[in-house]
């Protein structure tokens, strides 16, 4: 080969140049594929949250009408159309606690009929070579 050929100079050229294009149309391709799977994940996001608000709006459409189940007026009607018989409670059997139970149900033990039940002892397994 002669020193001023041509090709020569146009071959070492045209390989770097090969791979730029290849290696930017790989990095091309990467960015896409990665702006697809965003837009994808955020349309999955979208619909998770659609479906989110959808059920909260539901489960208080539901409360809403167990509320309205629960009044006295519907039970009363409910209890006559269906012929229950049930009988609304009065005062006497309702009775309303205005302070903490705690400190009656902590010594309930000592005092009904587990009084004489035997205390609870803690049992231990030691493992083998090894003793305390």
């Amino acid at each position: 080969m002669h020193p001023t050929d041509n090709r020569a100079f146009v071959n070492q050229l045209l390989v770097p140049a090969l791979v730029l294009i290849c290696l930017g149309g790989s990095v091309g391709m990467g960015a896409v594929w990665a702006q697809h799977q965003i837009s994808l994940k955020a349309n999955n996001t979208k619909q998770l949250e659609q479906q989110i608000k959808e059920t909260e709006r539901h489960l208080a459409e539901l409360g809403t009408q167990i509320t309205a189940e629960q009044s006295i007026e519907v039970l009363t009607r409910r209890n006559a159309e269906w012929r229950l018989g049930l009988v609304p409670p009065r005062e006497p059997q309702v009775v309303r606690v205005s302070e903490p139970a705690g400190p009656e149900l902590a010594g309930w033990p000592a005092t009904g009929p587990l009084a004489d039940a035997r205390p609870v002892v803690a049992v231990r397994f030691p493992l083998e070579g090894r003793r305390r």
